[in-house]
């Protein structure tokens, strides 16, 4: 019986994208995807679980404690080892790392945001999606004569496209930055880097008739006020841009809903669907169809509700509207009905690059149980594709990917940590992260019941973990030593409010700081040459001298040169400094956000309390294998090659790792 909301794609087996010719993002054609190569027959295995965010002291306190017994098999001297991460620690640039077995200089990716430098317009760094260069105007209609396209910005080649080549199947469930999947060889479902159905990493819908709560944008969401007569309502999902109006940016879906306060139940009309919203209950996944061009054209994606209040002000929380995998508007997975064979296995699933909403926990909107109830349900649905996975395993590669562990450490570090700014010591939350421990550890219990004598076992994390007590506003900083001069009372945001005229340096992304530069910025001023260096040293050498006033800490251990930490020939193309912060401190969410706060260090105070954006030497992740590793100081970027040479395949010119055994 197949899962409701997973009948098979209309079109056959076989979906192509020509059908949206012209949508911009997220409605971008990556054109149809051709089935896998065919394989050789091979009897060598190689299982590589990624655990997201786990840390080698914590790892080790709770195997010393007896508390993962599976782990704790594995944790001597030839079997474990801390993992060197990239620089930055950022998860995009790690993974890309890990996949390629190149440093940024080659795969170029630097950080979670990039900026044009011709423009200075933010982008996210993995993907790029353009619209169709040619269309037909008709009115308020647009149509399309050409197709649109999304890319993946990582460059490489990935280890799995290597494989590939020689006739190696591989299966690559949910591997961060690899959206849209790359190349044609193996199964593949994208992760980390998927957009939700309006093109971002995750828009929330938040409908309420509490009028003390402020309605329009918050970070991460929406909050929508609603009007309810009579016990009944109206409202509206946002979908996707319709790149098919002139009139209009996106298209709506509507829905309507009976408030019955007694019983604390609301009763939901979307389209042909009815269902029942019981107050502090879940809802499944909820199909929703976006109509483009009446009667031909639609988008269909899927969401859940969470009715958090019925009464006495009505309050729904709808999570991102995610690509729907048995219909997806956009190529998530290769083959391309590979996401809808996964559908019918398991059911509706999320997919979204980051399904937990840690947004929604930081703004307020769900609390601590809430959100903690939607995480585990996502828990839930990995579980079932790992075991899916497994099953379907018979030989060549299997990697699957797991991220819980990495956004609970985020949001319920301070439960845990006496030292942080937001500690409560009443905390009910103080064993969330142990106990998500624990249950990696019957992950890997499981997973070790496939690994018989011809399969190598890889479990990994790309980075490990960190307390985030202080927030430091480097474009505060930079501004109050006379390298930044901001325009008063003119528009704040993304260093709109910057005079560029008189402006020598700036901070961009989580760790990354870039001069001015004449002839790269639109109005650089900065010279290259002895201006470009002398002005480098200076800052980098202020930076290293900076002390939190309040502790007499330094805030950065290191400031990287691109050129000491990187090869390749991208190694110029991100940040001129690559800022490494002290444990404890971080850039601000402001930083990221071009904004100017009045104070340069400040409390950490929000849920998102811990966090590995600091200089790698202090987050280094975990390395684990069934095999003796040789290695001594093993690196994200030998790991490729490790998998290849387990095949008998020689590495990449362009790797600069080495096998560990």
């Amino acid at each position: 019986m197949v899962p409701a909301g997973c009948g098979r794609p209309p079109g056959g087996r076989r979906r192509r994208w020509a059908w949206l010719p012209g949508l911009f993002l997220p409605l971008l054609l990556a054109g149809c995807q051709s089935g896998p190569p065919t394989a050789t027959t091979t009897h060598k295995r190689v299982i590589v679980l990624g655990i997201d965010g786990m840390d080698p002291v914590l790892l080790a306190r709770f195997v010393e404690e007896g508390r993962m017994p599976n782990f704790g098999r594995f944790m001597d001297e030839d079997h474990f080892r801390p993992l060197r991460t990239s620089t930055p620690p950022q998860s995009p640039v790690a993974w890309s790392s890990f996949i390629t077995g190149m440093n940024p200089g080659g795969h170029g990716i630097f950080d979670f945001i990039h900026r044009d430098p011709a423009t200075l317009s933010p982008y996210l760094s993995t993907s790029r999606s353009e619209e169709g260069a040619y269309a037909l105007s008709m009115g308020s209609w647009r149509v399309p004569l050409s197709a649109g396209r999304v890319t993946l910005l990582r460059r490489g080649k990935a280890f799995w496209e290597i494989l590939g080549g020689h006739g190696i199947p591989a299966a690559i469930l949910r591997a961060p930055a690899n959206f849209p999947p790359a190349g044609e060889s193996g199964h593949q479902l994208s992760g980390m880097g998927t957009p939700d159905l309006q093109g971002t990493y995750g828009t929330f819908s938040f409908y309420t008739e509490d009028p003390d709560l402020p309605s329009g944008e918050v970070s991460g969401g929406k909050v929508i006020p609603l009007t309810v007569r009579n016990r009944s309502f109206q409202a509206r999902i946002a979908g996707p841009p319709n790149p098919f109006r002139t009139d209009v940016e996106q298209a709506w879906t509507s829905f309507q809903g009976t408030v019955d306060p007694e019983s604390r139940v609301v009763r939901i009309e979307l389209g042909d669907r009815r269902f029942l919203l019981q107050e502090g209950i879940w809802s499944q996944w909820i199909e929703v169809e976006f109509e483009l061009v009446p009667l031909l054209h639609s988008v269909r994606g899927i969401c859940r509700f969470y009715l958090k209040q019925a009464a006495p002000r009505l309050q729904i929380y709808v999570t991102p509207v995610n690509i729907h995998p048995s219909h997806p508007a956009l190529p998530i997975s290769h083959p391309a009905d590979y996401s809808h064979e996964l559908c019918e296995q398991i059911g509706l699933y999320s997919t979204l690059g980051i399904p937990e909403d840690t947004k929604a926990l930081s703004s307020g909107i769900l609390d601590e149980e809430e959100f903690l109830q939607q995480a585990d349900s996502v828990f839930e649905e990995e579980l079932r594709m790992l075991e899916t996975g497994l099953r379907d395993f018979r030989e060549g590669l299997f990697f699957f990917y797991l991220g819980r562990l990495d956004q609970l450490s985020h949001m319920f570090w301070s439960a845990m940590d006496p030292r942080h700014p937001g500690f409560q010591p009443d905390s009910p939350h103080a064993a969330t992260i142990p106990d998500t421990y624990l249950e990696m550890d019957r992950v890997l219990g499981r997973v070790l019941e496939e690994v018989d004598d011809r399969t190598t076992l890889l479990v990994m994390s790309d980075h490990g973990f960190a307390p985030f007590y202080r927030a430091f506003h480097l474009n505060t900083w930079l501004r109050q030593q006379g390298y930044i001069t901001v325009l008063q009372g003119s528009e704040e945001g993304m260093l709109r409010n910057v005079d560029w005229s008189r402006t020598r340096a700036y901070g961009f992304g989580f760790n990354g700081l870039y001069l001015n530069l004449y002839g790269r910025e639109p109005r650089g001023i900065v010279r290259r040459g002895a201006e470009e260096e002398a002005l480098l040293q200076e800052i980098q050498t202020r930076l290293l001298e900076l002390r939190d006033p309040e502790s007499g800490e330094a805030v950065l251990a290191r400031v990287h040169r691109p050129d000491s930490i990187y090869s390749g020939p991208r190694r110029r193309e991100g940040p001129d400094l690559v800022l490494g912060y002290h444990r404890g401190y971080r850039a601000s969410w402001e930083t990221t956000l071009g904004r100017f706060p009045e104070t340069v260090l400040e409390d950490n105070l929000d849920k998102w309390s811990g966090d590995h954006l600091i200089h790698a030497d202090a987050v280094p992740g975990i390395l684990i294998s069934n095999r003796k590793i040789r290695l001594e100081k093993p690196g994200l970027t030998d790991l490729a090659p490790t998998i290849l040479a387990e095949f008998g395949l020689p590495p990449e010119p362009a790797m600069v790792g080495r096998p560990l055994f």
